[in-house]
Formats: structure tokens, sequence, C-alpha cells
């Protein structure tokens, strides 16, 4: 039984990082052993670990893994550098759409260039540090999000979803699942139905199984059924997650989340995008520029190894699609919520460097 309620969590005693591996539960819930860079990448590839701001988490604690064995660790100030980069790059490559994993590897490569002459293991400390508290301060931001987007609903609401956003896509708590634990808490969620999410049914496998474990009120449907459930007036908003904001409000999500959106404007429902400042990229312009990832055809033509469709069966398998900001009714953050018009809004709230807002960093 995993006892932790962080998907990721670094051991001390022995340094690695152990992982739930996702990709067994609801059925199992195994133990992935990361001990190694190479393995933290190899676990974000295959969806041990998955989520944008876990994928983060995982990245950071992949770069302090690199530089634990001081044997290993060039003294050099330029080795390291090239060092670093070669380790960066190997996990950048891993997941291209998710910005959270390329903006904490970005918060690694200041903490080696403030002590690029440190000794091996007094290096190794400050990475190991700022990684930890890369984990501790998305479990704080994202249940900022939670205040903030419960403050949106004055009477008990009636949700739809897509994919999993939250504790295990997170350091804890969740995004989008954080603004549905804080409501549930609060006496002001009736229902949550979960899209289960095709064709990796992480909202089958995976938040079905986070709040079954709670006692939140969720029913799962199949993606195909979002629709007539909304023209039956069975859903009062539509609330997901994000992978990549660009600077224009423009969102990328797990794929299925734009015909939400488009369900959502036809019908006047208001469309919630909840995601802490990390997955606000301003150097990104819209959503034309956002890198779709694509995926294996087997996670279409199988279903947990069990193949469906016949052999040879051709596949296009986009991980995510965009969502236009123009149907975007706001985007909840830790720093608030960013109403309409999201493009100016954005603008103002997260045009400074590195996309940090200067309340965003915890005292």
């Amino acid at each position: 039984m995993w006892p932790y309620e962080t998907p990721i969590v670094w051991q001390a005693e022995d340094h690695t990082v152990w992982m739930i591996d996702q990709r067994y539960l609801p059925h199992r819930e195994d133990i992935y052993v990361a001990r190694s860079y190479e393995d933290v990448a190899w676990a974000i590839r295959t969806m041990v670990i998955r989520g944008a701001p876990a994928i983060g988490v995982a990245a950071a604690m992949g770069v302090a893994l690199a530089f634990r064995d001081a044997s290993t660790v060039p003294v050099d100030p330029a080795a390291r550098q090239a060092y670093f980069r070669r380790v960066a790059e190997t996990l950048r490559q891993t997941r291209p759409t998710a910005v959270n994993l390329t903006w904490a590897l970005g918060r690694m490569e200041r903490v080696l260039e403030a002590h690029l002459d440190a000794p091996p293991d007094e290096l190794f400390r400050y990475l190991r540090t700022e990684a930890l508290e890369i984990q501790v301060e998305d479990v704080v931001l994202n249940q900022r999000i939670g205040e903030y987007g419960a403050q949106l609903f004055q009477e008990p609401a009636y949700l739809l979803t897509i994919c999993n956003t939250g504790f295990l896509a997170t350091a804890g708590y969740g995004t989008a699942a954080g603004v549905i634990r804080t409501l549930w808490r609060r006496g002001l969620l009736e229902r949550v139905y979960v899209c289960e999410t095709r064709p990796y049914l992480q909202g089958a496998r995976l938040t079905m199984w986070e709040f079954l474990r709670e006692g939140i009120p969720a029913t799962l449907i199949t993606d195909g059924m979002a629709g007539f459930l909304v023209q039956r007036g069975m859903v009062s908003a539509v609330l997901t997650g994000a992978d990549r904001i660009a600077r224009n409000g423009d969102t990328a999500n797990k794929v299925g989340t734009y015909t939400l959106a488009v369900l959502a404007h036809y019908h006047g429902l208001p469309f919630y995008v909840a995601a802490p400042y990390s997955t606000i990229d301003m150097a990104t312009p819209d959503g034309i520029h956002i890198p779709i990832e694509e995926r294996d055809s087997r996670e279409v033509t199988h279903v947990m190894e069990v193949p469906i469709a016949p052999e040879g069966t051709p596949v296009w398998n986009p991980a995510f699609d965009v969502t236009p900001h123009e149907l975007i009714t706001a985007i909840i953050t830790d720093q608030g919520v960013i109403g309409r018009p999201i493009p100016e809004e954005l603008a103002r709230r997260f045009s400074t460097p590195a996309n940090v807002a200067p309340a965003a960093r915890l005292e």
C-alpha cells in the first residue's frame, strides 16, 4: 500500500527516488525505485510518473541523482556545465509538451551556476535541497489553487473533468482535482463526472482511484458520453488541468479537453483551467507553437496490453490538444483567478523573467 500523499519521494537513507508506478494502478500499487537520472528519464517516458507538475519534480530529483556520486561529477566548472547539459537534455526529451519539466530544469541549472566551484558533495546537497523545495512548493501552490478555485462556486456544483489532476499528477493535493477536493470539504460539490480519458485511461484508472479513496462523489463516463451528459443539463461547469499555457492563454491539456471546451461554450457553461504558475509559458506566444507529443500506437490499439484493434491498424495518437483562450472562462492559478481578457491578464501578472510573478516565491 502506497503510504504517501505524493507520487514521488526522496529516500534520504540511500538517496534513491521512489515513485508509485502509475502504469499498474488501480490494480497494483507497485514501487519504482530510481537510482540514477537515466532511471528517472525512463520513468517519465514510460508513464511510471506523469502529470506536468509531478514530472517537473521528478526531473529536478533526477538532476540531484546525477550529482550524487562524487566520483562521477567533474571538478572543472566547464566540464560540470557540460555534464549538467547532458543530464538535462536527457530529461527534457522525455515529454515535450509539459513546460513544468523545462521550468524545473531551469531552476536546477541556476543552483548549479551559483555553486559551480563547490566540492562535489556540497553541490549535491544544494541540488537535492532545491529539488525538495520544488516538491514542497508545489503542494502549497496546489492548495492555493484549490482555495482560489473554490471561490468561484457559491452553491453545490456538478462538475465534469478529464484526465488525472490529483496528487498522482502533482507533488500532492492536485490542480483541478485540488479545487474539487476543496469544494468537497466545504460542502460545495454534489458530484464530479470523470471522463475515462482514452487512450491511456487516466480518468478511469487514476482519478477514480483517488476519489474513491477519499469518498468524493464521482461517476465515471466514457469520453463519448460527455456531450449527452452536458445536453441533459447534468453539469454546471467543466474543470480541467493544463500541461502548458501559452502567453495568449491558449492551453495544452490531455487530448479531449478541446472537445469539452467546445461543448461548454455551446451550452453556456463555465470552462475553467487550473494550473500553477510553473505551467504558464510566457516564451510561447500561442497554442500553435506548443509542441504536441505523439505517443506509441499501442496505447490506442491495446488496453492494458489487450489488443482491441486488428493487427496493422494505422493509428494517430497525439497525447494533447490545444484549447483556444477564447473558449476559457478563467484560469485558476496559485496567484489568483485569471479572468477575461485572458491574454492581457496573463501579461499583467506573469510577464516577469522565468514566468515567476514576484509573489509566487514562497517565504
